[in-house]
């Protein structure tokens, strides 16, 4: 048996962490077992479905490396199968018109709600006769399709996740809608439950692995696949990803997108790799892999029942670690979209080499690639103001002159061509104002930075000569120091 599972997300809204971390299973899994991983858009909500969100679906998955092998594929594109498939139930006594009104449905809750009974259909409709359909069609009243589930049918399969389970038929709601907007002479729009099922039979899906607040479904499912004559799949319901507070992530929660995860400088594999740990262990307790890399590891005998809790410090130090490990020259093309959004003034090709410099400075320091804005700011823009620290030290005893004799060295033509350039310059200043090294290092940081705290001093230096930044700032810095 070739494995085939797919996902499939309803473009009513960009791709959700949730929806992306049952992608990332689903992946895996099937590369473990060298299968299909299939890509399915369950569009049949036309009312809330938009095209952008498909195009954020699509393109976060292809960020974070979920390649599919086949699709994307339309459930608004196969209408007509889904009505067949409908159909094939009515002809078989499996399915039936029903034309409760809106209001008769809202009184049939409320008095099963006032003897404290569940809400659920009451299957009133499902043996009408000819003469009441055409009584209710006079009438201009609209039929849903139902499927009917018998109260006295019993529901099992072996979970992959969470092994055995039962649901009785009586606790599945009475009969389920199918169709909406029908009547005896056609077939509405199909409904999620019937769609997924005629789909993935169609495309021979072998395992469904997705959330455990679709439990209730499967049980509903599979009673559809067997009605359609088709094999069931075998199923794997994974944990729900939890707020700090143990309630399923939300958008209350602040960020939930994978897009949004994007902008805040997260990385694909660090993400990925994140994902991966929300429910499932790897054997070897390695928390630092690539999705290739956990492949051939997973197994759905190491996922969790239990929620997984979302921790941004745990996704923290994933990233960190992903940028630190990150050369240069492909560090810099991550950092760009950054510096490019903050506004800072550059031109990419003729900076290239310099803005590859920097990356490398600030790489090992940064969390994620946002913080390159702030930890970039001092290459980029003029110091306009200075802290508080920067102003307390550039005021010390000693210091105008230590600055003055840099200046002075400076705009007499001493070369700043390398890092042993810049220390020669820092060692001939101290000897000269016989001073300590480290208020020449404090008195330049703020007179470079404006700041007492940032990257490696002596580089940072080098690479603000490199664009003639030093000599201004060290200029404005006198005038302080002497104020």
């Amino acid at each position: 048996m070739t494995v085939r599972v797919r996902i499939a997300p309803s473009p009513t809204g960009n791709l959700h962490i949730g929806t992306a971390r049952t992608a990332v299973f689903n992946w895996l899994f099937a590369r473990h077992h060298g299968g299909q991983f299939i890509l399915r858009v369950e569009d049949t909500d036309t009312e809330r479905s938009r095209p952008e969100f498909t195009d954020n679906i699509t393109a976060g998955l292809e960020w974070l490396g979920l390649t599919w092998d086949e699709g994307p594929f339309f459930q608004s594109q196969r209408l007509d199968l889904y009505r067949q498939a409908i159909q094939t139930l009515l002809d078989h006594g499996l399915a039936y018109r029903a034309y409760d009104t809106s209001a008769e449905l809202e009184a049939m809750r409320t008095a099963q709600k006032a003897k404290k009974q569940a809400p659920r259909y009451d299957n009133r409709h499902r043996h009408l006769t000819d003469d009441q359909q055409r009584a209710f069609e006079a009438e201009g009243r609209q039929a849903v399709i139902r499927f009917k589930i018998a109260d006295d049918r019993t529901v099992q399969w072996h979970d992959l996740v969470r092994g055995a389970m039962t649901w009785q038929g009586s606790d599945l709601g009475g009969d389920m809608v199918i169709a909406r907007a029908s009547s005896v002479d056609s077939i509405g729009q199909p409904l999620y439950n019937l769609a997924v099922v005629v789909d993935d039979q169609d495309m021979d899906i072998t395992h469904v692995i997705r959330g455990e607040d679709h439990i209730a479904n499967t049980a509903k499912q599979i009673l559809l696949y067997e009605a359609l004559g088709g094999t069931v799949p075998q199923f794997a319901h994974t944990p729900l990803i939890l707020n700090p507070s143990g309630q399923k992530l939300s958008k209350r929660d602040g960020v939930t997108s994978i897009s949004d995860f994007q902008k805040m400088g997260f990385t694909a594999p660090a993400l990925a790799n994140y994902m991966t740990l929300l429910g499932w262990s790897p054997p070897d307790s390695e928390e630092l892999f690539t999705l290739e890399a956990a492949a051939p590891q997973f197994s759905f005998d190491r996922v969790n029942k239990a929620g997984a809790k979302f921790d941004w410090d745990k996704l923290d130090w994933l990233n960190s670690q992903y940028l630190h490990d990150r050369p240069a020259s492909e560090l810099v093309e991550m950092l760009v979209p950054y510096w490019q959004a903050a506004g800072y003034d550059f031109d990419l090709e003729v900076d290239r080499d310099w803005l590859t410099v920097l990356a490398g400075l600030l790489g090992p320091s940064l969390t994620r690639l946002s913080d390159a804005v702030e930890q970039g700011r001092f290459f980029f823009a003029e110091v306009m103001d200075y802290s508080e620290a920067a102003t307390k030290q550039l005021r010390q005893d000693g210091v105008a002159e230590l600055l003055t004799a840099t200046l002075g060295q400076l705009q007499a033509g001493a070369s700043l061509e390398s890092l042993e350039a810049v220390k020669a310059l820092v060692s001939d200043v101290v000897k000269a104002q016989g001073i300590k090294k480290g208020l020449m290092m404090k008195s330049m940081r703020a007179a470079l930075m404006g700041d007492m705290q940032g990257p490696d001093l002596t580089e940072s230096w080098l690479i603000l000569h490199q664009r003639q930044f030093d000599l201004p700032r060290l200029k404005k810095a006198v005038e302080l120091a002497q104020s």
